[in-house]
């Protein structure tokens, strides 16, 4: 007889009740509510990772990405995880232990691409700015060339203060110092205007589940020739075997040869998912997008301002569509705001992240989500939030 027999004083209670999980609006800083159409898609049968149906779907992914990165890049795919697993594949592939990256910090993506470059041994460089602020070309210009770096980061959609950053010029900036630019796209890719080939970006990377309507979990990312040039004439292997570009452009049919070979397996649901949410970004048109993103920001800056807040962001030139910041308003506790807020309207706004925590509240509209009935709703639960929680002991 087995004395193998189930423990059944471990609690398992819970597990015996349905799933719940509550509608919420979700009008932080992602993710962003998930149009039918993008959930019927990743609610699908399921199929093979490795069948040639999946690889089809694949194709099509990465050509959906072209459009939405505008780069002819062949080396463009999209990543079996978040943002971040696009951020450190771009890092472990492109930078060896010893050689010098210079990261621009505005925020708390920056933070994290210093944090990642140090741990695999890189010599980082840093730009600093408070959040909110941003980097001049000449500035960009006067760092690279006294550090000489292979690698330049800097965040286009710095969600974390609300401020979409120019990319205009820092591309030949870059590759006249030799060096290769690195953008962060996650908030900002389908709101605001964004050109990898024509604004020289090397590698960039964006997330799936913000302005791109589909669940997390996925993330965009493509390297310029350049790139793939320095990537694949390394010394060393990098860090990350699940991350090695080596084995991902054979997986997604990137790299000429016959034959795609098992690495892992990738999130089929949430590649059917992504690839339904490119399909509407295609059909809208990036113009579209980024014109509607605008309007509907502007309509919401509007209404924060005849509610009397201050918008974090002076020049609405530097604002980021997707994601807006306002100024905490005085005699508030900026907790108790939000509290409110998801507990009368169920709408989820957030504080700051990193170093913006304390300094300011972040309100998304983007994708499905970013429309004027929605931006009302978000405006009138702020005038309900700020009646009710007035002079409390910030």
């Amino acid at each position: 007889v087995s004395s193998h027999q189930p423990i059944n004083c471990i609690e398992k209670a819970c597990m015996l009740r349905p799933l719940e999980a509550p509608f919420r609006y979700l009008f932080g800083p992602g993710p962003s509510n998930v149009p039918p159409r993008v959930l019927a898609a990743g609610g699908r049968p399921i199929i093979g990772h490795m069948h040639s149906e999946m690889f089809g779907i694949m194709n099509d992914i990465k050509k959906g990405i072209q459009y939405a990165f505008q780069t002819s890049n062949n080396m463009t795919l999209a990543m079996s995880g978040s943002g971040h697993t696009a951020m450190e594949c771009a890092l472990f592939n492109i930078v060896e232990p010893g050689e010098s990256v210079l990261v621009a910090i505005n925020g708390i993506w920056g933070e994290r691409v210093a944090e990642i470059s140090e741990r695999m041994g890189a010599k980082v460089h840093t730009l600093v700015k408070t959040p909110g602020g941003h980097f001049t070309n000449a500035e960009i210009e006067q760092a690279l060339a006294k550090h000489k770096p292979v690698l330049f980061f800097l965040t286009h959609g710095e969600s974390s203060a609300g401020l979409v950053h120019p990319v205009d010029g820092v591309g030949d900036i870059c590759h006249k110092y030799n060096c290769l630019l690195l953008v962060d796209s996650v908030a900002s890719l389908g709101a605001a205007p964004l050109l990898m080939d024509q604004q020289n970006i090397d590698i960039l990377y964006t997330g799936s589940q913000k302005a791109l309507n589909a669940p997390p979990g996925t993330a965009p990312i493509s390297f310029s020739e350049r790139a793939c040039h320095k990537m694949f004439n390394r010394k060393a292997k990098p860090v990350s075997y699940l991350l090695d570009m080596t084995h991902l452009s054979n997986y997604w049919g990137n790299d000429g040869k016959p034959e795609r070979t098992y690495h892992h397996t990738g999130p089929v649901s949430g590649f059917f998912a992504l690839r339904e949410s490119l399909a509407i970004l295609a059909e809208t048109g990036l113009e579209n997008s980024w014109k509607h993103h605008t309007e509907v920001a502007e309509y919401f800056w509007k209404g924060l301002e005849d509610l009397g807040l201050k918008l974090f962001i002076k020049d609405k030139d530097l604002r980021l569509p997707s994601v807006t910041t306002i100024a905490i308003p005085e005699g508030y506790n900026w907790k108790e705001l939000l509290a409110y807020i998801m507990k009368h309207h169920r709408i989820e706004f957030t504080g700051g992240l990193g170093p913006s925590v304390g300094m300011l509240l972040r309100i998304g509209l983007m994708g499905y989500n970013c429309n004027k009935a929605n931006a009302a709703m978000a405006l009138a639960a702020l005038e309900d939030a700020l009646k009710q929680c007035r002079m409390s002991k910030a």
